[in-house]
Order: C-alpha cells, then sequence, then structure tokens
C-alpha cells in the first residue's frame, strides 16, 4: 500500500506535469468508481496531499480525491500508447494522459463541488501535536506500532515505516500505548518526520510494485534497517531480526534492541 512518502511523491511530481492545465477528457473504465462529472474544462490549480490521498484542486473550487488504497499507482504518459492491464481511468490534457491502475479496484475517486475537503487527523510530517497524542494514548491498551497506524489518529504511516520508526527509537511494537511517556513520544516524532522526509526524498520504498508516476522505483528500500530482513543481522546491535504478526500484519523487529 502506499504510504505518506510515496503519496508525497506523488504529490510532488505532480505538480510538475499537470499544475495550470486544463482537462481535455475524463474517462472512466471501472463501473465501481462511478460518476466524475464536471472535471473537463477545468483548470487545475493546486496538488496536495491530505495523509494517503491525493487533492487536486479545480479553478472552480471543486477538489478531486483520490485514495490509492492497497494497490493503486498513477502513470503519467506523454504519449498515447497501450493501456496497461486494470487501468481505471484516464484524465486527458493537451500534453499527455494520466491513468490510475490498480488491480485490486481498491482505489476511490470523489468530486466535491462545495469547496470542502475530507478531513484528515494529524499529518506526521507538520502537525503531530505530540501532547495531544500522549493524552489520547494513554487511556488505550493496543499495541503502540498499532497505534502509529490508526490512520484516525495520524494519518500517512503504514506497515512499513511503523515497523522503521520503532526500531530507530529502539521500542518494541508490542510495547502497550499507555506506557509510552512523553519524552519517548518526543524520540517518535523525531525519528518519524527524519525517516519520512528521507523517504520522500527516495521517492518512497519499492519492496513490491510501487512505481512513481514515471514508472520508476523508488530507493529507500536501500534505507530499511528492519522492514523485509528477516534472518539477518541488526544494523544496530548485531541481533538478528525477526518476522510476527501484529494485529493482522507482517512486523518486522530486532528482539534483542526492541525488547518486550
Amino acid at each position: 500500500m502506499p504510504e505518506l512518502p510515496e503519496v508525497e511523491t506523488l504529490c510532488r511530481q505532480l505538480r510538475g506535469v499537470i499544475a495550470d492545465r486544463e482537462i481535455l477528457s475524463v474517462k472512466i473504465l471501472d463501473p465501481r468508481l462511478g460518476a466524475v462529472d464536471g472535471l473537463v474544462g477545468r483548470k487545475i490549480t493546486a496538488i496536495t496531499r491530505q495523509g494517503k490521498a491525493l487533492e487536486i484542486k479545480l479553478d472552480n473550487d471543486a477538489r478531486l480525491l483520490l485514495h490509492l488504497r492497497m494497490t493503486g499507482k498513477m502513470e503519467w504518459q506523454s504519449a498515447s500508447r497501450a493501456l496497461p492491464p486494470h487501468t481505471r481511468f484516464i484524465i486527458a490534457f493537451s500534453h499527455g494522459r494520466l491513468l490510475c491502475i490498480d488491480p485490486r479496484r481498491f482505489a476511490t475517486l470523489v468530486i466535491t463541488a462545495d469547496g470542502s475537503s475530507q478531513a484528515f487527523v494529524k499529518d506526521p510530517l507538520h502537525d503531530f501535536r505530540i501532547e495531544e497524542l500522549h493524552k489520547i494514548a494513554r487511556v488505550k491498551k493496543l499495541p503502540v506500532k498499532s497505534f502509529l497506524m490508526d490512520q484516525r489518529l495520524i494519518a500517512g504511516i503504514g506497515n512499513i515505516y511503523a515497523c522503521e520508526i520503532l526500531h530507530e527509537v529502539s521500542m518494541s511494537p508490542w510495547r502497550p500505548v499507555c506506557g509510552v511517556s512523553l519524552r519517548e513520544w518526543r524520540k517518535i516524532e523525531r525519528a518519524t518526520k527524519e525517516i519520512l522526509e528521507k523517504a520522500i526524498t527516495c521517492r518512497g520504498t519499492t519492496v513490491s510494485d510501487w512505481r512513481d508516476l514515471f514508472g520508476q522505483k523508488g530507493e529507500y528500500q536501500h534505507e530499511l534497517k528492519v522492514y523485509d530482513r528477516e534472518g539477518l543481522s541488526c544494523l544496530r546491535c548485531h541481533g538478528i531480526i525477526q518476522r510476527l504478526r501484529l494485529s493482522g500484519r507482517g512486523t518486522y523487529f530486532c528482539p534483542t534492541c526492541q525488547r518486550r
């Protein structure tokens, strides 16, 4: 699933390609997406990220909200060629076209005509608000990794980066979040920003099928310290990285420096 760095990568790349451009046509290829009317002839005024979602603002104050979910990705074609399998919609411009490709068909596309956008919670790059999170966490007994991945509380952190953040601060993913001190939350905040910003610089993490807007793999997979490293030595303490399931997700951690 594209996480915050991957969506931010798309956001920045889209700004350089479609900002201030007029939409010539829209073709919905998957009826599951529903009708998206009123886009033709509109000019794109801004592209922003809201958590794991892309928000494309139009010159009539409407906003196009795209969430890629599990397997969605965007592709820019400057010249027409054969459509990739699982293409779900096409937005055409004078200089090329934007495709959404999604094998599992979970991605959603919604247009709002009133200038309002979906309300999102704390963005870990810009608005972590540690004191507030600490207050919420004190009354919850769920594991800290599950708390970090709760999109109702923190927008954008998924499985890969939650594993990396907790390894960076030497904290067990199973640690009850109610026991995490404010001082430890500040360490989590610093690690989160550093890891996410580095991942954005690397255009995301490709351990499966992630590609950026131009079909290129990300590079942060070369920086991973625990994720997808089961059986290898911890780069900090030389313990052996393990993979166990937590809340249904494969969780990578070092049992030596991230003791429960």
